[in-house]
């Protein structure tokens, strides 16, 4: 039977963004509580996948290998906070490639769960920007909008769209990825909420 997952961005929810790209691992720094809350996710049987854009590939500013090494680390740091990965896919082009799998196109949600027999309806996206949101709905994913790394940004963006989107229905918003865990776990208690209207968005729906 497919299973459920939750999927995570990486930079800004699993580590904190950097407008320069995270280069290597002496850059990366963990989100405070972002291996706590993934690894509640985990022990409650949730399949974790990271779907991250890494551009930076693409415009020459890291190699493949580099990504790949930090990726390796990541891992291990999540498997040893008890959160081990189900997969991690990464999309290493530029808008200008014009690739199927750079969000917001839902390239890589759909290739994870062809590859690890995943139940995307029955799944959730925690990202922190737009395009992740815009990418879940695309694959018909729930979604999670963290107020970590760009999502303060993003949840301004929303308020001045609102008029003009239908986004903002399809938004959940969480403080960072331990509130999103438990209203993650809130809905499997009690059954999926649709987002509240967006003026209410930001209330502490989890706790």
């Amino acid at each position: 039977m497919p299973r459920p997952a939750v999927f995570l961005d990486r930079d800004g929810v699993l580590c904190e963004d950097r407008a320069d790209y995270v280069k290597s691992w002496d850059e990366w720094r963990w989100v405070p509580g972002a291996r706590e809350g993934a690894a509640a996710l985990a022990e409650a049987g949730k399949a974790l996948v990271v779907v991250s854009n890494q551009a930076c590939i693409g415009k020459g500013l890291v190699t493949r290998a580099t990504v790949d090494d930090i990726h390796a680390r990541v891992r291990e740091g999540l498997a040893a906070a008890g959160a081990p990965l189900a997969g991690l896919y990464l999309c290493p082009h530029t808008d200008a490639d014009q690739c199927a799998c750079r969000k917001p196109k839902p390239g890589l949600l759909l290739q994870a769960a062809r590859d690890l027999d995943l139940d995307l309806a029955a799944s959730t996206f925690v990202g922190d920007a737009l395009r992740d949101g815009d990418a879940a709905h695309a694959a018909g994913t729930r979604f999670v909008l963290v107020c970590t790394g760009q999502g303060m940004r993003s949840l301004e963006i929303l308020k001045h769209s609102a008029e003009e989107s239908d986004r903002p229905q399809r938004f959940h918003v969480a403080r960072d990825l331990p509130q999103a865990a438990k209203m993650i776990l809130k809905w499997d208690r009690t059954g999926y909420a649709r987002p509240p209207e967006y003026g209410a968005a930001h209330r502490d729906d989890a706790d």
